[in-house]
């Protein structure tokens, strides 16, 4: 049995809950702007995949509340920031699945917590058992030690009151807590999947894929699935929050997992992993002129919404990678749109401010 077989084998035997509504469009860009030059822009709409607003966390936590629920947990524990997708998302899922949804939302020194809209109010409405912890500006979160002491206690509270807790880590990225496999980057080992079989049907083949990366799941199994399917298609990251060292690190610790996992044989090479960092700006969750722009220029081009933390911020680092010949005239590039449409109304004001 080939890899390429042997890898979808074992991707079809693995258990999900069905959350998403699939496959999710893939639609050729219909009025590109001249800022996108000669080259072919594609959108693969992870917006679409239904769950609580939509958005590429819903994928993950098909495999994610599946693992939820065969080891019988009463309760779900994770952590993100204060408009975080993931744990809206978490909180949906979890109410589907009759567990209960324990959300740590991180507040850093001098931000405001309000529920009046975006994410916040939709984890209200999920009737989320909602954490606020403060934090310092320079506490790394995306790993569960950098919040432990928080998580534990909470832990030991569901125990007590007979809530067996799973402990899922932020973005369904790193195997920590109660994950013990790459669920979240598996899962878009099979969104790449859906990718190739979408583009054959539409005769058409991708140079590169573009995408947020924020925890580094995402990117790590689409690169997974790269590797698997189409070596020839370049997967490229813009970084949302972390460094280039460590968005590289969670990326190749997790890509080859995942290849691990699917029984594949093949090295994560340093060249691989393609992640630009350059268009972070000010930090994570913090809107900046640039990027309200481009929001509005893909809302008048395409009548598409894009949001202030992940997708806006990576269109700015794909224009500006267009803008500097990294990709060639002619080649085919598909921009994942990974949803967090709700967060557009946490930044109104913001926004409104920019399109002056």
């Amino acid at each position: 049995m080939n890899l390429a077989k042997k890898a979808k084998t074992k991707l079809a035997a693995m258990t999900t809950v069905k959350l998403c509504f699939l496959p999710t469009p893939l639609e050729k860009m219909r009025n590109p702007s001249p800022l996108f030059k000669d080259v072919n822009i594609f959108f693969k709409r992870d917006d679409q995949t239904g769950l609580a607003m939509g958005g590429n966390k819903a994928r993950k936590l098909e495999w994610i509340m599946a693992d939820v629920l065969k080891k019988k947990a009463k309760s779900i524990i994770t952590w993100g920031g204060l408009h975080s997708n993931w744990c809206r998302q978490v909180a949906a899922a979890a109410n589907i699945c009759r567990v209960k949804p324990i959300l740590i939302l991180l507040k850093k020194p001098g931000s405001q917590v309000t529920f009046d809209d975006g994410n916040p109010l939709l984890d209200s409405i999920f009737s989320a058992d909602i954490r606020i912890c403060q934090v310092g500006e320079k506490q790394k979160l995306m790993e569960l030690a950098g919040i432990k002491d928080i998580v534990d206690l909470i832990y030991k509270e569901e125990e007590e009151k007979g809530n067996k807790p799973y402990i899922a880590p932020i973005g369904g990225s790193l195997l920590e807590g109660s994950m013990n496999r790459p669920l979240g980057a598996l899962s878009y080992v099979n969104a790449f999947l859906e990718i190739l079989q979408q583009a054959e049907s539409q005769q058409v083949s991708f140079d590169a894929l573009v995408a947020a990366t924020g925890s580094g799941s995402t990117h790590a199994g689409l690169l997974a699935g790269a590797k698997i399917f189409s070596p020839q298609t370049k997967v490229v990251g813009i970084s949302v929050s972390e460094d280039k060292t460590t968005i590289s690190r969670y990326i190749k610790t997790i890509a080859r997992e995942t290849l691990t996992g699917l029984g594949v044989d093949k090295k994560i090479e340093p060249e691989d992993i393609i992640v630009f960092t350059d268009y972070i700006e000010e930090g994570y969750g913090i809107l900046n002129k640039e990027t309200a722009n481009k929001i509005r220029l893909v809302a008048e081009t395409e009548g598409l919404l894009l949001d202030p933390v992940y997708t806006g911020k990576a269109m700015v680092g794909l224009l500006d990678l267009i803008d500097k010949g990294y990709f060639k005239k002619g080649e085919n590039v598909l921009f994942l749109h990974t949803g967090g449409t709700p967060s557009l109304f946490s930044y109104g004001k913001e926004l409104r401010e920019f399109f002056r």
